[in-house]
Parts: C-alpha cells; sequence; structure tokens
C-alpha cells in the first residue's frame, strides 16, 4: 500500500507541479491554472506562518510515506526531493528555492495577467454585443 501511495504522490504532485509552471499557457485552463497556484501560495505562505515558509501538505504527506518505507535524509523541498530522484544532479537547497519561487511568481504573474485579459476581452464582447441590439 505504501509502494502505491508513493507512486500517488510522485504522479500527482509532479503533474501539479508542471500544470501549476505551465498551466497559464492554454486559455481554458487558466482560470483553474489560477486557482491551483493561489492554493500553492496560500499553502507556503499562510500555512507557512504555522509550519514553516514553504510549507505543503502533499509533501509532507509524501515525505511520511517515504519514512515509512525506509527514506532517510529526505531534502527540505519537494523540487529538491524531485531533482535527486530523476536526475544525478547535486544542486544546493539554496538555489533549488530560489529557482522555485522566480517559478512560482513567474507562473503566477502569466496566470493573473492573462485572466485579467481574457476577463477584460470577454466582458467587452459582451458589452459590444449588448450595445448593438
Amino acid at each position: 500500500m505504501l509502494k502505491l501511495l508513493d507512486f500517488f504522490f510522485i504522479t500527482f504532485h509532479t503533474l501539479l507541479v508542471f500544470f501549476n509552471l505551465f498551466g497559464w499557457i492554454h486559455r481554458k485552463t487558466r482560470l483553474l491554472n489560477l486557482i491551483t497556484l493561489s492554493l500553492t501560495g496560500s499553502s507556503w505562505f499562510l500555512l507557512g506562518i504555522f509550519y514553516g515558509m514553504g510549507y505543503c501538505p502533499l509533501t509532507d504527506w509524501h515525505f511520511r510515506v517515504l519514512t515509512k518505507l525506509g527514506e532517510k535524509d529526505l531534502p527540505a523541498s519537494y523540487i529538491e526531493y524531485m531533482a535527486e530522484r530523476f536526475f544525478p544532479w547535486d544542486v544546493s537547497s539554496k538555489t533549488v528555492d530560489l529557482l522555485t519561487v522566480v517559478l512560482y511568481f513567474s507562473a503566477l504573474i502569466m496566470a493573473v495577467t492573462l485572466v485579467c485579459r481574457d476577463y477584460i476581452k470577454a466582458r467587452k464582447i459582451v458589452e459590444d454585443n449588448c450595445a448593438s441590439r
């Protein structure tokens, strides 16, 4: 059961990370992307007040499973864990954290900008349709 949970977390959490980074690209996924980015930021910064900055419940739960599977010396962040698990790179925690924050805020800025642009464009279409009647 623990191996299945490990597979679930590695799959779901990794897909969520990629969706957070790139979900703003497609117009149909932008609003959902903004929601997942907002939930991620809320977890990192609001729950982080109580559990430590950057706190993520998915990471916490996954690392508990990994600990029960015998993993030791797990890194502080899930992104660092993914890099260590999938790639033979030895990157410092500070570099991973900095890259994570920069990419997160870049994706958030893109999502907010494009969702607002889409909203303004849709509102203008509605107003133009109403005015033409």
